[in-house]
């Protein structure tokens, strides 16, 4: 089975085609962060012209990197949701309707379940059950991963997802969009223990996340310093060092909680090599394993949702002819994979 994944959820296009025997074919990805740096931020309106713009001549780059027709495809998938509405709907408007032309399957895919079975593209994927930390721009949460569609919420981000807090630091801290990877970078020229951050919601019960006062403190922290370079990089470590520390206690928490020895972080914040090097210590004194995508598949991309549309086609989950799209899709609604569809 050949599956084509189209990803437009929010600032990056990303296409690519999956084969269950032989693997990822090829993809392609274009990111729009040139487009959005005069703005600071994603402009959505912006985000969903560009899409248009893209998804066709990377959907023709893709086939003709993989040697393929579209008469070689058995199936589309693409992201319905979560995510900004207008650029969602480029993308699923342009599966259903190439669906429609070329006589395949259509599905939609949830965007944070792309995410979470993005580990399955490398060449040693995890096996189920899991704990996995979704860390995003838009999303942080701890999810009890029982198989595909079999999902329950243990945690999640009360305000600020994790991403967002490392990209309106890094804001005010003066550094350019995209913000969270030069804070990431700045941090590792910085001094260890010199500025002391709380780890919010770690004092009390539960695994749920708020990032949203550390930012204030940080800001404040900022003001009351002096604005020298190792100065930023020492506010930046120390930011960065109470994120993750907040995020490894709570992993902590979630594999005591259900017993797991195995825990999957992806999303864009999974990138970031403190992070993965502090749940490497994590897991390796529970005696545990720890999985992630490779860096290029941390971000949004075709790859993922290319994967999750093989397992939901392969269930016999299609989509009729409506081109719908869900900028909230909670992903504990979804079916597990196996169970009736409509």
């Amino acid at each position: 089975m050949r599956i084509l994944g189209i990803e437009t959820s929010c600032d990056e296009t990303g296409i690519a085609i999956f084969d269950d025997e032989k693997g990822l074919l090829a993809h392609e990805l274009y990111s729009q962060v040139k487009l959005h740096a005069d703005y600071g931020g994603v402009v959505p309106e912006l985000a969903s012209r560009d899409h248009v713009k893209k998804t066709i001549p990377l959907i023709k780059a893709t086939l003709a990197s993989a040697g393929l027709t579209p008469e070689d495809l058995d199936g589309i998938a693409y992201t319905a949701g979560p995510g900004l509405v207008g650029a969602l709907l480029v993308g699923a408007t342009i599966g259903r309707s190439l669906a429609y032309a070329w006589d395949i399957p259509a599905v939609a895919v949830h965007h944070m379940e792309g995410h979470l079975l993005a580990p399955m593209l490398e060449d040693t994927p995890p096996a189920f059950p899991f704990v996995a930390l979704l860390v995003s721009g838009g999303h942080t949460m701890m999810v009890d991963v029982k198989g595909i569609g079999e999902y329950q919420i243990l945690g999640e981000s009360v305000d600020d997802a994790a991403g967002e807090a490392f990209d309106k630091t890094a804001k005010l801290m003066g550094l350019d969009y995209p913000g969270g990877p030069r804070l990431a970078k700045l941090a590792e020229n910085g001094t260890q223990g010199r500025f002391k951050f709380p780890r919010p919601m770690t004092d009390r019960p539960g695994l749920d996340f708020s990032f949203s006062g550390l930012k204030t403190f940080t800001a404040n922290t900022v003001r009351a310093n002096d604005d020298d370079e190792q100065t930023r990089a020492d506010i930046a470590y120390a930011f960065q060092e109470a994120v993750v520390d907040t995020l490894a206690i709570k992993c902590k928490r979630a594999l005591k909680q259900t017993g797991y020895k195995r825990l999957v972080i992806a999303g864009g914040v999974s990138a970031n090599k403190y992070l993965r090097e502090q749940l490497e210590v994590l897991m390796t004194n529970l005696k545990g394993e720890v999985f992630y995508p490779r860096t290029e598949f941390c971000t949004d991309n075709g790859a993922m949702i290319a994967y999750a549309g093989m397992q939901r086609l392969k269930n016999q989950e299609t989509m009729d002819l409506a081109v719908k799209a869900y900028p909230r899709w909670p992903i504990d609604q979804l079916k597990p994979i196996g169970s009736e569809t409509e």
